[in-house]
């Protein structure tokens, strides 16, 4: 049986970002090179309907040994965020003994102990860090990993009672697509499990609502030698809609049920500016004026300076779980009691953010997130803990075995 750090460690060499600019699906075509891998994987350790389809989604079967139990699904994205370069990864793996991590030594790239209080909890523990110039690949490769790492326990061990388990991987997840075309209805899971959250002890039942937000700002270019009473500054102009919205609903002001508005791209010039926003808010109600604040804004924008100079577009991306796990109560309840096998106490954790889980639920899936034993997702000190991905495993065996 393959050792499970080892097999993480293969699937973070690919790169495999998603390209929410890209119309396709998947986004990228490299996201293909880990698609086939695991169908290969899961193909030799006797996985049954293994299948990559054309839209990079890998669906597998480990059969069931014992009757009368609910088929359960368990999920994962095989792409990485392209905002932190992807490529040429050099993981390691380290004894952690507490203080900073030295990620680069000749680089001067450190991992402070004073920004990463979790590192307190790694401390005894291995963990699998970068070069600190990339990504890690951690989320969600390190779900990925103890999906295969399940799977083949349970097809080398038939003494170990299970139900049908249900395997999924997504492309796209990292830019909100990757539930658009995954087959619920296929997949055939009574409910089922993303992995895709950080600490094994936290069970994600509840997420953001997510929109989101492209602002186009219409200008007029002059040579700045003669514009005065002329030019029309585009890019002053979005810096002008920006300040319309609430300083302090932001990321980096926000925690816990606090929603935002996050200004996630600003590009163009005089002529023509673009400014990309993710909105979020757990609060249905809240989150729904935060969309209309910024029609406000636009609409003032254009009263100010002229009708059409700001247009702007809001797509909804994903709705809160929590209506529809509050309705399955089993999901988290077996959750927990597998943590509390496991010789943890599960915490109930809102996602500041979404999982494929958000959009499968009202696809007809149930779907809560786990964690992975991952950190410090989507940057270059991500990192993920050997000991934790372990444990993260022997949560789902408990998850999966059979009840009397």
């Amino acid at each position: 049986m393959m050792d499970l750090i080892e097999r993480f460690l293969g699937y973070v060499t690919l790169d495999t970002c998603s390209d929410e600019n890209s119309p396709s699906c998947p986004s990228t075509e490299h996201q293909f090179a880990l698609g086939r891998k695991l169908e290969q994987e899961l193909l030799a350790m006797g996985a049954a309907s293994v299948r990559v389809d054309e839209h990079c989604y890998v669906y597998a079967e480990v059969p069931a040994n014992r009757d009368h139990q609910p088929v359960i699904g368990l999920i994962a994205h095989m792409d990485v965020v392209n905002c932190v370069p992807s490529s040429d990864i050099h993981p390691r793996r380290i004894r952690y003994e507490g203080g900073d991590i030295v990620l680069n030594e000749a680089k001067n790239i450190v991992m402070p102990l004073s920004d990463n209080p979790r590192l307190l909890s790694q401390i005894g523990h291995e963990l699998i860090v970068t070069d600190g110039t990339t990504l890690l690949g951690a989320d969600d490769k390190a779900g990925v990993a103890e999906i295969m790492q399940l799977a083949e326990f349970l097809l080398t061990h038939p003494e170990f009672p299970h139900g049908t388990v249900k395997i999924g991987f997504t492309p796209d997840e990292e830019i909100g697509r990757g539930a658009d075309l995954f087959d619920v209805q296929a997949f055939g899971a009574d409910f089922a499990y993303t992995v895709d959250g950080d600490r094994p002890c936290a069970i994600e039942a509840e997420n953001f609502n997510a929109a989101a937000a492209v602002v186009t700002v219409h200008g007029h270019s002059v040579h700045p030698g003669s514009a005065k009473g002329r030019m029309v500054n585009a890019l002053k102009l979005g810096m002008a809609f920006n300040a319309l919205l609430p300083a302090h609903q932001v990321p980096e002001a926000t925690e816990g049920y606090e929603g935002f508005f996050h200004l996630n791209g600003f590009s163009g010039e005089e002529e023509q500016a673009q400014l990309r926003y993710i909105i979020r808010d757990h609060d249905a109600a809240k989150f729904e004026e935060k969309k209309s604040r910024m029609e406000k804004a636009a609409q003032a924008m254009n009263l100010m300076y002229g009708e059409g100079t700001v247009e702007l577009s809001i797509r909804d991306q994903y709705r809160n779980m929590k209506e529809i796990i509050d309705q399955n109560p089993q999901t988290v309840e077996r959750a927990k009691e597998a943590i509390r096998k496991a010789g943890l106490s599960p915490e109930m954790v809102p996602i500041r953010g979404g999982t494929d889980g958000a959009r499968l639920c009202y696809m007809g899936l149930p779907c809560p997130n786990l964690g992975t034993g991952g950190g410090n997702y989507h940057g270059t000190h991500e990192y993920a803990s050997a000991d934790e991905m372990r444990l993260s495993v022997e949560i789902l065996k408990e998850i999966v075995r059979a009840r009397e």
